[in-house]
């Protein structure tokens, strides 16, 4: 098989470094796409098939210019992993101030919408046509954390996303899955307090259980090796243990 070109987006850290990282171990060439050039640099660790490109995915040309950079320097588009994404402020839907509201849709929603809409036209245009599209939600795309109004609305966008990319690109050979995680050790749990106690429904904090995001990485990597003809559509992965199927 000859070498496989992903976009991983929000490469900087946390699980979009742990899935570059996968895939450039597995013999892929990976760009690397963030606002920290600095960050993407830490994820490349001088590996000779990773492509530092410093993109705000909110920016529609940068956007652009980051696709088109892949194809002029390798030809073509085959997995992107659609990762960048914004927490936002703890906040219920009374609360939220509108900017805060805005600025994480940003993000979380037209960012992945950019993304997605790009690769696919590098997709459609190429020869063979085709590629895969892997959006990060959340298992707050299933049920929300307490306060978490503007993140859970933009996972639950993340899923009908997903759903028409994968409709959309049928035609063209471009399948669609989602991955939702929960509670990979990563920096954004930290913050969410899952050490220290993380705030649960009744109002109570309690330490959450984490795993490595190495295994989180793994099976993004699974859904990317998958061949043309398979798609995981689905796939839900979390700590053991974990409040989740009882949270909401």
């Amino acid at each position: 098989m000859s070498t496989r070109i992903a976009v991983v987006t929000g490469a900087g850290s946390g699980i979009g470094r742990a899935v570059a990282r996968a895939l450039l171990a597995e013999g892929f060439r990976v760009a690397l796409a963030g606002r920290r050039e600095d960050a993407l640099h830490e994820t490349a660790a001088g590996h000779p098939d990773a492509l530092v490109v410093p993109t705000d995915v909110t920016v529609e040309s940068e956007v652009e210019a980051l696709f088109a950079r892949v194809v002029a320097a390798w030809g073509r588009v085959d997995v992107l992993f659609n990762n960048a994404g914004a927490f936002g402020p703890s906040a219920s839907a009374a609360e939220i101030p509108l900017d805060d509201w805005q600025r994480v849709l940003d993000v979380n929603v037209t960012g992945a919408l950019l993304c997605a809409g790009a690769a696919m036209r590098a997709m459609i245009a190429q020869h063979p046509q085709g590629g895969r599209i892997i959006n990060n939600g959340s298992i707050s795309a299933q049920v929300p954390r307490p306060l978490s109004v503007a993140y859970t609305v933009s996972k639950h966008a993340i899923t009908g996303l997903t759903k028409s990319i994968d409709l959309d690109g049928r035609h063209h050979g471009i399948t669609a899955g989602q991955i939702d995680i929960g509670n990979a050790r990563t920096a954004i749990m930290t913050e969410l307090g899952a050490d220290t106690g993380a705030l649960q429904p009744d109002g109570s904090r309690r330490v959450e259980p984490t795993f490595d995001v190495a295994d989180a990485a793994r099976a993004v990597l699974f859904m990317a090796q998958l061949p043309a003809e398979a798609n995981v559509a689905s796939l839900t992965v979390t700590a053991s243990g974990m409040p989740y199927a009882g949270r909401g």
